[in-house]
């Protein structure tokens, strides 16, 4: 199968000014995949061996705490990279959950093509440094919002940031990702619908 890879390579020119030459050479090792929904990408004490491009689709990452109930730690929505990176650059153990949540399409590759492209292609670096800082800054930023925010305004952020969301991941797991108990959500959602 030859599947078209437009949007892996939009992917790449997305984040800065990349020649297309160069982008078609970043990618031409990446392999596509597809995957049904509740499916797992990466499952608790696995080591990554590729990092995946999420094409189409919506996937979360979650933990089981002490109590084994699931806990999201973040929702994916397509296009975007999806990956335990610790795990793949260090070869540890992941230590969550990678599940999808509608049927989901991928491009994968290794982190020996990831490496050659590191050493091979400065735009890739870049792309990279680029990527990681987002990623950073994502992760922050709801760290802050988390330990700063009441949970109306997380919720109410995340419906502005993110409202395609709502219509493809369960309410439970929303709750979960906005660290609220379900009902506490019914009881937000109900509160903004009366306003």
């Amino acid at each position: 199968m030859n599947k078209n890879k437009s949007e892996l390579n939009n992917y790449f020119h997305s984040l800065f000014p990349i020649d297309e030459n160069v982008v078609l050479e970043i990618t031409k090792t990446f392999e596509p995949f597809d995957l049904a929904k509740n499916a797992v990408l990466l499952s608790e004490n696995s080591i990554s061996t590729q990092t995946y491009f999420l094409e189409k689709g919506f996937m979360r990452s979650y933990i089981l705490n002490e109590d084994n109930e699931e806990v999201t730690t973040n929702i994916y929505a397509a296009p975007c990279f999806v990956n335990d990176f610790l795990s793949f650059f260090k070869k540890q153990p992941t230590t969550e959950i990678y599940e999808t949540l509608t049927a989901c399409s991928f491009w994968q590759t290794s982190l020996e093509n990831v490496q050659k492209n590191f050493h091979n292609i400065p735009e890739f670096r870049e792309f990279s440094r680029l990527l990681f800082v987002i990623n950073y800054y994502k992760l922050n930023d709801r760290l802050i919002e988390t330990v700063s925010k009441k949970a109306e305004t997380r919720y109410i952020n995340l419906l502005k940031k993110q409202p395609h969301i709502f219509q493809h991941v369960p309410l439970k797991i929303i709750a979960s990702y906005l660290g609220i108990t379900d009902s506490t959500l019914s009881r937000i959602r109900k509160d903004i619908a009366n306003l």
